[in-house]
């Protein structure tokens, strides 16, 4: 089960937040991704901590990745995950 996003903010903190936000909207619609909230929200906002400081721009961060397990999905989702992917692009956009 996969996921991709994009959100827009106009600096790191705000940025981080927007990301958790998004993923929570993953979440409440694919609730496996919860498994892999963790590791997703750490690299997005390690990859954002990456970026120079820059008041005059604003962040664009795109978040993708999926889960995949073996057997028919069940209720509580706690199927033994296969593989994993978690994928973050951010950087500074002219508004």
């Amino acid at each position: 089960m996969s996921y991709s996003f994009n959100v827009q903010a106009a600096s790191k903190a705000a940025a981080k937040a927007a990301v958790a936000a998004k993923f929570d909207e993953v979440i409440a619609t694919q609730p496996i991704h919860a498994r892999d909230k963790t590791a997703a929200l750490a690299n997005a906002n390690a990859v954002i901590d990456l970026l120079m400081d820059d008041d005059t721009r604003e962040i664009s961060v795109s978040v993708n990745g999926y889960v995949g397990w073996q057997e028919n999905l069940r209720e509580d989702a706690s199927n033994p995950l296969r593989v994993a992917s978690v994928s973050t692009t951010a950087g500074y956009v002219t508004t």
